[in-house]
């Protein structure tokens, strides 16, 4: 049962960390640009993911392996500069991290000095356990990210749920502890099942973050675009749209487009 919510200033790993042990669940978004993300800072959620799913909603790629490192610190700073409360956390996008742990901790320090962001994630559990150690070694926060890992989509051939067979649901367990031994301050579980992600969040005194992980973690994320329904094709089961801005908006632009052909807009009150 939470507990009454706390008013953080300036959220910070600490205070995740904090918000877990009192029973306080973490609210996540992910934002790629400053006018969103002023929004979604400015209503109080917690954590704001610059993710590479930028490489979805914002190129129209189909995953999100095309993104690169340019193009996330690009976003990442346009974030930094409209917030004042959330903690902003940025994926490192594939390629940067995963054969060298040289090359990773380049990645996250061009990250850190050149957008001004406060932590990174990398998705993976011991088989990049040498990139996140070298990571932490610099001061840099690192979050971590098991389950379903976007981008192995061409390992796993699919979006399906992971970890149901009890062989891979223990590796991820045993990751899990690996990731918070080493020294992360958090892990986002991506679309295992709710029981696995409760065993999870109680094996680790780090907050555990789902989407698509059932309630019994210390808090969700989703991507905005996915939650406002300006997205309308993707429908996970884990998904709420809390708007549907995809039908707002067409009509709006609909009306737009009607009231400039009858030049019903501008009006008198519209002109100089």
């Amino acid at each position: 049962m939470s507990t009454a919510k706390k008013q953080y200033k300036r959220v910070t790993v600490k205070s995740l960390v904090d918000m877990k042990a009192s029973g306080e669940k973490i609210s996540m978004l992910t934002a790629y640009d400053y006018t969103m993300a002023k929004i979604v800072d400015g209503a109080g959620v917690d954590v704001i993911l610059v993710g590479d799913s930028a490489s979805n909603v914002m190129a129209g790629h189909e995953t999100t392996l095309p993104i690169t490192l340019d193009q996330m610190i690009y976003h990442a700073s346009s974030v930094i500069r409209a917030i004042d409360r959330a903690l902003v956390v940025v994926d490192l996008p594939f390629g940067s991290y995963q054969s060298d742990p040289k090359e990773a901790l380049r990645s996250a320090i061009r990250i850190m000095k050149e957008s001004g962001a406060h932590s990174v994630k990398l998705e993976g559990g011991k088989e990049i356990k040498e990139s996140i150690k070298r990571i932490l070694h610099a001061g840099i926060p690192v979050m971590g990210h098991l389950g379903l890992t976007p981008q192995s989509i061409y390992k796993f051939g699919t979006y399906t749920v992971r970890a149901k067979e009890e062989e891979e649901a223990e590796r991820l367990v045993q990751d899990a502890k690996m990731l918070e031994r080493i020294g992360c301050f958090g892990i986002v579980l991506e679309k295992i099942p709710a029981a696995l992600a409760k065993r999870v969040a109680e094996s680790v005194s780090i907050p555990i973050i789902g989407i698509g992980a059932g309630p019994n973690v210390d808090g969700q994320v989703l991507v905005l675009h996915d939650m406002l329904g300006m997205t309308h094709e993707f429908n996970p089961r884990f998904l709420r749209r809390y708007l549907n801005l995809y039908e707002d908006m067409t009509k709006a632009m609909e009306q737009y487009v009607a009231d400039v052909k009858s030049v019903d807009f501008p009006n008198e009150n519209e002109q100089y």
